[in-house]
Formats: structure tokens, sequence, C-alpha cells
């Protein structure tokens, strides 16, 4: 197997989005469907994990996409790009369903009584042609188109019967392009969770037909039933963002959630240093630290350049560290992008109490993308869908 590989570099996301633009419209929208395997990667654009990175920002390829195609021909591509936008401002309004993810799958670890099921299944030895060719696939490239994961997903839940936050789990620790909320959702998704009663079944026929008949495989559940839980908290506000003064001296906080800042802070910010933290114990998997590795010391010498400041890779988010690069710059305040629900999130929350004590202000600056769209993923995608001309109208890209 070759497999698709991921350059972690802006240069090679933008190089790999000038390579797709031209397809983004009717041919797109015709063969994204298809999984031709990882040596074929077809119609789909294999932007996710700079997308999830945001090596590149969804704002400019959306931009780049609109300026070839009109929105009625590109408009299954831009509702996909979207897809993870929607996801996270979703899960932004109920973090809680979050933290009941993380507690179910840590109790399904010490309880589930079948570890060699889940073995089995994650080294591709179930005997199910097509899943135990993409739980390699997975493994190997970091990879899956997303047809291939809603078939794995139903075979893993209704016909291997396996704990759904397990399977997500999974996929966390492999994919590069794992986030909490398109993960953790998208699973839910299938499990008939999200859309209370609503699943996904995968079908030998459906596998047949957009895998170019690679693989029909055999003894797939016939009826999918919808796994129940406890209600969860209804859509909350957007949290307010801390405020701060562009033109006030600070140290510019870069993460793995966000690693184009050159787009968040124009040339008013005052920015006196950068660092940028390529924190592995925030990451799930040895293939995204790898890719987080290396895009964190690209992003580092690019950020740099751009503001004319010195710029440090730091290996953990650690207060201390920030507090003494705060007083050796002579500032006291730090920004940072606005890290979504998930563990960069988290761990700037038991930063900013820590910081503060020594008078340091931490202020997560949002983007106007999230701050436009977020508002109406109150409810399901349809909704949030029809939103989508108005909103893109608003910003300047139709």
């Amino acid at each position: 197997m070759v497999g698709l590989t991921f350059p972690p570099s802006r240069d090679a996301a933008l190089k790999r989005l000038a390579q797709f633009v031209p397809d983004a419209g009717r041919r797109y929208d015709s063969g994204r469907n298809t999984d031709a395997g990882p040596d074929h990667p077809g119609a789909v654009s294999r932007l996710s994990p700079y997308l999830r990175h945001r090596l590149i920002t969804e704002r400019e390829v959306i931009a780049q996409v609109l300026a070839r195609h009109d929105l009625d021909a590109a408009g299954k591509f831009v509702q996909e790009v979207l897809w993870r936008t929607y996801w996270k401002g979703w899960l932004e309004m109920r973090p809680s369903v979050w933290l009941r993810f993380l507690e179910e799958r840590d109790q399904q670890r010490d309880a589930f009584p079948a570890g060699r099921a889940i073995v089995k299944a994650e080294n591709g030895q179930t005997g199910i042609e097509g899943f135990d060719d993409w739980a390699r696939e997975l493994v190997e490239t970091g990879y899956l188109h997303n047809h291939a994961r809603m078939w794995f997903a139903s075979i893993w839940i209704f016909t291997l019967r396996l704990p759904w936050t397990l399977g997500a789990d999974f996929f966390l620790r492999h994919l590069l392009d794992a986030d909490a909320a398109s993960n953790t959702l998208s699973w839910r998704w299938v499990a008939g969770l999200q859309t209370a009663g609503k699943t996904y079944l995968a079908t030998a026929d459906n596998i047949a037909r957009y895998t170019n008949g690679r693989f029909t495989p055999k003894g797939l559940a016939r009826e999918a039933f919808a796994l129940t839980e406890a209600p969860f908290e209804a859509a909350r506000g957007l949290m307010e963002t801390p405020r701060h003064d562009p033109a006030r001296p600070s140290i510019l906080l870069v993460t793995h959630d966000d690693m184009h800042p050159e787009s968040s802070f124009d040339g008013a910010a005052d920015i006196r240093s950068i660092i940028v933290a390529a924190d592995g114990e925030l990451l799930w998997g040895d293939g995204a630290r790898r890719f987080v590795d290396v895009a964190a010391a690209e992003t580092a010498v690019r950020a740099g350049a751009h503001c004319i400041c010195a710029a440090n890779l730091v290996e953990r988010l650690d207060a201390q560290a920030l507090i003494a690069a705060a007083n050796a710059a002579g500032v006291k305040q730090i920004v940072t992008p606005y890290a979504p629900v998930g563990p960069v999130a988290d761990a700037l929350a038991g930063l900013t109490p820590v910081l503060a004590r020594e008078g340091v202000a931490l202020a997560q600056v949002r983007r106007d993308w999230d701050s436009d769209f977020w508002p109406h993923a109150k409810k399901g995608f349809f909704p949030f869908k029809e939103r989508i001309p108005a909103v893109l109208r608003d910003g300047g890209l139709i």
C-alpha cells in the first residue's frame, strides 16, 4: 500500500488546495462518495489534516473555491468544509457531550468484557472484507475517506456490537485530522445518538458500489437499532472571550488547534515574541504528534517572519515557562487563537488562573469565521445549511 502522504507544512497545504480547486465543482459533487482506495484519492480534496490544525483556514479554502466556481456548482464541497465548522459550534454550545464521551470511553475500557474483539477490530483481523482493510489503512496512513469512516463506524457498532466510544477513540488515536467535535459527533450520528433514533447502516451493496467493487462484505447487520442515552444539556450561548487590547504589548501563543496566526492578528497587534507549543500530551496519536512537531517548527519560522520578532518552539504548554517568557519580554498579556472544546481548551483553562495570579492575562481571540457560523449550530445541520449563503455573503465571499 503506497497510501496518501500529508507533508506537514502550510506550503504543502496551499499546493494541495491549488491542485484541487479546479475540481471542486461538479467533479467533486459527482465523485465525492467513491472510495477507490488509498492509492487512488479520487475526487476528494485531502485537505482535512491541514484544516484541522488550521495550517490553512476554512475561509481561504472556500474563498479560492468560490473564486473559481459559483456556490451552486461548488455547494457540496462548501458544505463539506462547513460540516467541521458546524460540529465545532454544536459542541461549543454543549461541552458536556465531550465530557460524557471521555467518561464513557474510560468506563468502557475498564468494563468491556470482550477485549480480544477490540484488538481484532483495531488490527483488521475480523474477517470482514473492507472493514479489515480500512482498519489497516487508518493505522498506516492516518487517513480514511469520509464514506469509509461511516461504513467502518456502522460495522463496528451494529455488526461487531462494540462500544461506539472505543471506536471513536480508535479514530482519535490514528487520524491526522481528528478533533474533539468532528470525530465524537460523527460517531454519535452513526450510532443514532446525535439525531435521536436516526442511525447509519452500512450495506454490502452500497460498499460495493462506492468502492468500485473492491469490497462486498458478507455478514453485515441488517438492522441498526439506535443507541440511547440520558438527555444532555440544551444549547447554551457561546462563551464570551476575554477582551484584549490589540495595541498592548503581548506575547503570541500558538497551539496545534490554530497554526496560522498571521490571519488572526494583523499588523496593528504589538507582538513582542511568539511561543509555538507542540504539546504532544494534548494529541491522541503518534501520527498526529509527528505531523504537529514538524508543522510547529515551520509555523514558528513563518510566524516570526510575519511579526518580525523572535519565535520559540516549546514542547509543553507550561504556565511557568509562559510567565518567564512574559517577564523576559516585559509584557502582561498573552494572546492566542481561540481553542474550541477539547484538550487544548482544557489546558488553557487551567493555565489562565495561574497566569492571572502573576499579573499576566491570557486572552483567546476567536476568529470571525467561528463567531459568524457557530451561533447557527444550535440545532441540526439542515437549519445551519440554510444560513450558509447569507453568512458567506456577509463575509464578502459571494
